[in-house]
């Protein structure tokens, strides 16, 4: 019989892959959660609903200028500051969509279960919403600043920008379907409040819907209204 004791055994490791919360949730639990990033989100949504308004206000004589280049040309020369603020507001916003993406993957990933899909389809939905106001506020440089010099443009390239500054910056399809990839973690795996999942079905499930058909440059109107309701209330009416 031996005399010695037996050396202790150590706790053995938790099995990768399981459901259990990952590191960085257990360290904010005893905190406050960060919210920066919802907050960013909450400042893209309403710079994307100043980048439509910006657009809408561009095209406010489309019916008189339609088919003339010279006539679109002479219009927008006399609209430059609102050039300026939707170029700036469509830019900012989509770099800040990128920073609500990020954080909306990490809190739904907190929540979810490791082989969950949802954070990932969240992210890349936003990043759609990035790519789309970058490309929709790409040509800016190439004609903003020429408008006053009419030897510098050609006016059929002006009318061309014209459509573009009315139509690819409203493509905000991807946030129907982060929309709708929340809506589904909150309702589904109670991975959000409920209200957030409700008003994702309803302003993400629109937003996708308009984003889908020929009516597509529509999801400009809700999908900004849905980042900002969502991102104030992940900002101010997240307890979890």
């Amino acid at each position: 019989m031996s005399l010695h004791a037996p050396s202790p055994t150590s706790a053995p490791a938790p099995a990768a892959g399981t459901d259990a919360a990952p590191a960085a949730a257990r360290a904010t639990s005893s905190g406050r959660r960060p919210r920066a990033w919802a907050v960013t989100g909450a400042v893209a949504g309403l710079l994307g609903a100043v980048s439509m308004e910006a657009s809408m206000r561009l095209g406010e004589n489309w019916e008189q200028t339609a088919g003339d280049p010279d006539a679109i040309v002479a219009d927008l020369a006399g609209r430059i500051p609102t050039l300026l603020v939707f170029h700036t507001a469509t830019v900012l916003a989509a770099v800040l969509a990128i920073v609500f993406a990020a954080g909306l993957r990490r809190r739904l990933a907190e929540r979810l279960p490791a082989a969950s899909l949802l954070p990932t389809v969240a992210l890349g939905g936003l990043l759609l919403v990035s790519v789309a106001g970058l490309m929709g506020s790409g040509l800016d440089t190439q004609f903003l600043f020429a408008l006053g010099e009419p030897t510098m443009t050609v006016a059929s390239s002006v009318a061309f920008w014209n459509e573009w500054l009315a139509t690819i910056s409203w493509l905000w399809v991807g946030a129907g379907v982060a929309g709708v990839a929340l809506a589904v973690a909150a309702l589904r795996h109670r991975a959000a409040p409920r209200w957030i999942g409700w008003v994702s079905v309803v302003l993400g499930g629109l937003t996708l819907l308009l984003g889908v058909s020929p009516l597509q440059y529509m999801a400009g109107m809700t999908g900004p209204l849905w980042m900002l309701v969502v991102a104030l209330g992940f900002a101010v009416g997240d307890r979890r």
